[in-house]
């Protein structure tokens, strides 16, 4: 005969084993919640970090190590390029097969939500780039310099390029002009503001022409960058760890070199304010900018101005130049880098 108070702890063990479902359940919500968070650590992507959270998850569901090689199975995937979609099947195969559709709706609709994200950054970047440029357009403006610079936005930043319509560099020569000068002198202000970097690239024009004072166009472009970097370093006190200096040469012309008066827009320095949004946002820059101008009824950016030693403004906005179109002539030393 059983003793009636162990009779009863049996009763209550039968009861609570009844329960024992909501430790499954409570596992599977920790899952659920360890998922979402992965998922949104991961909208700001990392690649060092990303490797890492790959890596560990792979292994988390077993994925076998290649002991004599030590070979990733991500590079090791046939028919997949990209790690990012071998890690994505790999993980997706682990997950049961009655489960993976929703789960690869979930992943789709995380990529998409990341993706609306970035665009929004780039939006809001190319935003603040512009208001930028609208402060330097004015400046060039009060001064009737605004002919000299062409501007854009691209997946570097705000490129503001000294165009030389106006002679901003003699032939063959690194120094600025007094009305180039002037033109820096202008727009310095505005860039000793900021925070960002900013790159200065040099380039010539692309007439096959040895420069009379440098063994070639490469050096040439790059002097003409130094000499910009120098004057607002030393003239407007940007310090010198937000500036640097390249030069491009011929390779990198503004106007499409068959059309004529392009020389006098290719020779020129562009100064970059480069933006420091994450690479996949500024990746989005160049498009989200064109969306900024239709918006506003700007219609697309100009593939060429219409007459290249004059910079086009069709739509009016103070972007990509700003004056009537006059006919071209070739004038003296336009044939020289």
């Amino acid at each position: 005969m059983s003793h009636p108070r162990r009779r009863r702890r049996e009763i209550e063990e039968e009861h609570e084993n009844h329960e024992r479902w909501l430790v499954s359940y409570a596992d599977m919500i920790t899952v659920l919640m360890a998922l979402f968070i992965v998922m949104f650590a991961m909208s700001q992507v990392d690649e060092q970090k990303y490797q890492q959270l790959k890596d560990g998850l792979a292994d988390g569901f077993g994925r076998e190590r290649s002991i004599l090689n030590g070979a990733s199975p991500v590079s090791n995937a046939k028919g997949t390029s990209d790690p990012g979609e071998a890690s994505y099947a790999m993980l997706l195969a682990q997950v049961p097969e009655a489960q993976q559709e929703t789960v690869a709706k979930i992943l789709e609709e995380s990529e998409r939500l990341r993706r609306q994200r970035a665009y929004g950054d780039a939006r809001t970047e190319a935003d603040r780039l512009l208001k930028v440029w609208r402060r330097i357009d004015r400046a060039l403006r009060d001064q009737g310099l605004r002919d000299d610079v062409r501007a854009s936005i691209d997946d570097r930043g705000l490129v503001v390029s000294l165009v030389s319509q106006h002679v901003v560099f003699e032939p063959d020569v690194a120094e600025l002009t007094d009305r180039g000068r002037r033109v820096v002198d202008t727009i310095a202000p505005v860039l000793a503001e900021l925070p960002e970097p900013v790159e200065l690239d040099g380039h010539t024009n692309q007439e096959p022409v040895k420069p009379r004072y440098y063994p070639s166009d490469w050096e040439l472009s790059v002097a003409r960058a130094v000499h910009v970097l120098r004057r607002l370093e030393g003239d407007h006190g940007i310090p010198a760890r937000r500036l640097r200096a390249t030069g491009f040469g011929h390779t990198k012309p503004l106007v499409d070199p068959a059309v004529r008066g392009s020389q006098r827009v290719n020779k020129r320095v562009d100064i970059l304010v480069l933006s420091q949004q994450p690479a996949e946002t500024r990746a989005l820059l160049g498009e989200a900018y064109a969306e900024l101008r239709r918006a506003a009824g700007l219609g697309d950016l100009p593939t060429a101005p219409a007459d290249p030693a004059i910079p086009a403004d069709p739509a009016g906005d103070g972007t990509d130049g700003g004056s009537a179109a006059t006919t071209p002539t070739r004038s003296r030393g336009e044939d020289r880098p």
